[in-house]
């Protein structure tokens, strides 16, 4: 058997199966180069270019900068502030202003960013050419050293890369050639199409084919000098000179002041801190229309917080820019202090297929347990058996959408069929299941026995959900009385949680539904599939794909094999008309068979905006793929209306309240 990526190396590239609709020979960035426009100097950077000690802006900007393209113009200045709760929430700030070698515009068209134009030929050679005199956020030159650096020196060096280059890189094994043309200019290249090598530079959490090398030499082996790398090293605290290299260069971790960035706000604050600030980066690529460099707002200041009291402290005015760590129960609460705090809350779409769904584990360890839940009619009785209805205007309003774990109605290939599928409340037809089951003892309190005489307790099993998640379950352990069923919920710290579930001593886990539910023909439907380990409801199965064979189990229902099969057919087909079959019938075997209980979809997500900050959609969609949260709205376009007054520790820094 192939293993997935070599699978899905084997689909051809085709327009419609990267979706982006201009992916033409030479096809230059929606960002078009600046012609008219005359830059203007950023007032925050005034003091410093007068003193000399920074050149002016047309010094800075490529020759050749991205304009972005906004609906109107806003005002430099101000500092944007954010509640997080962990120190590692640094790295949102890199997501956020998504700076990226190619980007997602909002209808999904993936356009050249970073990159001035990309050339695609026959879906297997791409030149990427770069913008002349873009530089680092240190001043130095941005240029091809900064990619054969990352392919020569990082992802081919064993110390520092020992598993091998990353996957989506090695269609069918190969490497690509890759090619320095010129300093603006690299090229790679596969015998057969890859696919997936674009969307991965776009990402939420792109892969990163190139890295600041004048900077990262100095930690590397075969650039820096022995005695001052070795007593680095000491000083650290690590074992190697690769431990070091490894600490030193997250670029999306975005925990190293000095690491340079191509970001829109530089870090500024070494870890740990109880507050982190970012500062614009001087030498960013993009202006606006009107020749001001972005981003527009001066500083960002991050602050941590228990997650638990972010809520609170959000109602209190301390955040101008808040969706993490807010759940929809925090909803009534936040819109009470609106006035006070001189803040709205939109409600904005989301894209997950079910805001939570119930995940039978079919690799659960318990022999007993493991044959019932294989069971479809089982799972199909425990769907039955749940209120949906009743969820729905409990907890959500009404506002959110009721069946199970699929794609939404955005989607071309929704059906309603596959959301209704088992979703209907039908306590009687759920209990006649179960007693086809041969499931017809019960105990005194009325719980049915399993065939080994034990209660039927199902303990659902959760990464510490919110407060809604729970109520959630509590309706649930309420409906599913009536079948004879006892719900029991356990919390546990996510690493903990997810050791559970992967080596079989979770029965059921509740979580998100499936990440992408706007899926089209031309997305791999390896989410409905045993592909991964993290698939909660077949973790075992995904794992032996994943290691190729090596660990894990084979998948142990037909119904799983065959949706594996179609998801290889997928990969090889050859038009979107055979891939909307293929994935038609995927969403039909998933709907029978109800592997995961969706509960209730497309519940708002609640983000909260200061009264004085333009340029953030009233409404739109709010996920993590592909859309990075905030960040395909571009964040470094939004703006204060009001800066009023000087903030500390910048030049010329201001607050927007």
């Amino acid at each position: 058997m192939r293993t997935r990526e070599q699978r899905e190396a084997r689909c051809p590239t085709r327009r419609s199966v990267l979706g982006y609709g201009a992916l033409f020979l030479g096809f230059p960035s929606l960002l078009a180069p600046a012609a008219a426009a005359e830059l203007e100097e950023t007032p925050y950077w005034k003091a410093l270019v007068g003193s000399g000690r920074l050149p002016p802006v047309a010094l800075r900007v490529p020759r050749e900068p991205a304009i972005a393209q906004t609906n109107g113009l806003g005002k430099p200045g101000g500092t944007l502030r954010l509640l997080m709760a962990s120190p590692k929430d640094t790295k949102m700030i890199g997501v956020y202003g998504y700076a990226r070698l190619l980007s997602y515009t909002p209808s999904l068209t993936l356009v050249p960013d970073i990159l001035k134009a990309i050339d695609v030929e026959d879906g297997r050679i791409f030149t990427f050419h770069l913008r002349k005199g873009m530089k680092w956020s240190d001043g130095a030159a941005f240029t091809a050293e900064d990619f054969r650096f990352w392919w020569q020196d990082v992802a081919e060096n064993q110390d520092l890369s020992p598993q091998g280059p990353p996957d989506t890189l090695l269609p069918q094994g190969e490497a690509p050639r890759f090619t320095v043309l010129d300093p603006a200019t690299v090229r790679y290249s596969w015998d057969r199409p890859n696919p997936l090598f674009l969307p991965a530079l776009a990402g939420a959490y792109p892969l990163s084919i190139y890295c600041p090398a004048h900077y990262l030499k100095q930690f590397h082996a075969k650039y820096a000098n022995k005695p001052k790398l070795e007593a680095m090293v000491r000083r650290e605290w690590l074992q190697n000179w690769a431990g070091l290299y490894e600490r030193m260069s997250g670029m999306y971790r975005n925990d190293n002041p000095e690491l340079p960035t191509l970001e829109p706000w530089v870090l500024q604050t070494k870890s740990p801190a109880s507050r982190y600030i970012f500062v614009r980066n001087p030498y960013y690529y993009r202006i606006d229309a009107a020749g001001r460099q972005l981003p527009y707002i001066d500083r960002v200041i991050m602050t941590m917080a228990d997650a638990r009291i972010i809520p609170a402290k959000t109602a209190a005015g301390e955040s101008d820019l808040q969706a993490r760590y807010l759940t929809f129960d925090d909803y009534t609460f936040l819109k009470s202090a609106e006035k006070r705090s001189h803040y709205r809350v939109r409600l904005w779409r989301t894209g997950p297929g079910s805001e939570f769904a119930l995940y039978p584990n079919l690799n659960v360890k318990d022999p007993v347990w493991k044959k019932l839940v294989r069971n479809k009619n089982f799972r199909r009785a425990l769907s039955l058996a749940i209120n949906r209805h009743e969820i729905n205007e409990v907890i959500y309003f009404g506002l959110a959408i009721e069946g199970q774990n699929t794609l939404l109605p955005q989607s071309p290939l929704y059906k309603p069929a596959y959301r209704k599928a088992w979703a209907n409340y039908d306590l009687k037809e759920a209990n006649r299941l179960l007693d086809e089951l041969g499931l017809t003892k019960r105990n005194g309190e009325g719980v049915r026995l399993l065939p080994d005489g034990r209660p039927m307790d199902v303990i659902v099993e959760t990464s510490g959900q919110s407060a809604d998640s729970i109520d959630m379950l509590e309706l649930v352990r309420d409906s599913w009385r009536h079948i004879g069923v006892r719900l029991f919920v356990r919390s546990l710290q996510l690493t903990l949680f997810r050791r559970r579930v992967f080596s079989g001593h979770t029965l059921m886990s509740l979580a998100k539904g499936i990440e992408d539910g706007l899926a089209t023909a031309d997305t791999p439907p390896s989410e409905f599939a045993p592909t991964r380990q993290e698939e909660l409801e077949w973790p075992m199965w995904g794992q032996y794909d994943e290691a190729k064979g090596l660990a894990g189990k084979a998948p142990g229902l037909p119904s799983a094999i065959r949706l594996e099969r179609l998801y290889e057919a997928w990969l090889e087909a050859a038009s979107e008309r055979e891939r909307t079959r293929i994935w038609q019938q995927v969403l039909q075997i998933w709907a029978a068979e109800v592997y995961t209980i969706g509960i209730v979809d497309d519940v708002p997500k609640r983000v909260v905006v200061n009264d004085y900050l333009r340029g953030v959609p009233e409404k739109v969609m709010y996920n993590s793929k592909p859309r990075a949260y905030f960040a395909m709205y571009k964040p470094d376009t939004f703006w204060f209306e009001r800066p009023v007054r000087s903030a500390r520790g910048g030049p010329g820094a201001q607050v927007g309240r």
